[in-house]
């Protein structure tokens, strides 16, 4: 079962739909969320997020901080500013 994934910033959503895994940097160090990853809610440090779709290209995100929430294969990054990579096309 893949994850759901939504990328937000403050004023729209960035990128939603289903993915394989995530990878994030947080206030604790890097790190990776697969399908089944128990429940977790962490600080986003700056930096990347990379999003590998179930299908399609990889979707890199430019965040400003925030944080990220993992629950039953649902996974939300939530950004006070956040940007898509040039390549990376919203959904």
């Amino acid at each position: 079962m893949p994850l759901q994934v939504d990328v937000v910033s403050v004023d729209r959503k960035l990128w939603s739909g289903e993915a394989v895994s995530l990878f994030a940097r947080t206030a604790e160090g890097d790190i990776g969320i697969l399908p089944g990853h128990t429940p977790l809610l962490a600080i986003l440090a700056a930096g990347e997020v990379r999003v590998k779709p179930t299908s399609g290209a990889q979707i890199v995100a430019t965040v400003g901080g925030g944080f990220l929430s993992v629950e039953h294969d649902r996974v939300t990054v939530v950004s006070d500013t956040a940007t898509l990579a040039s390549g990376s096309s919203a959904s």
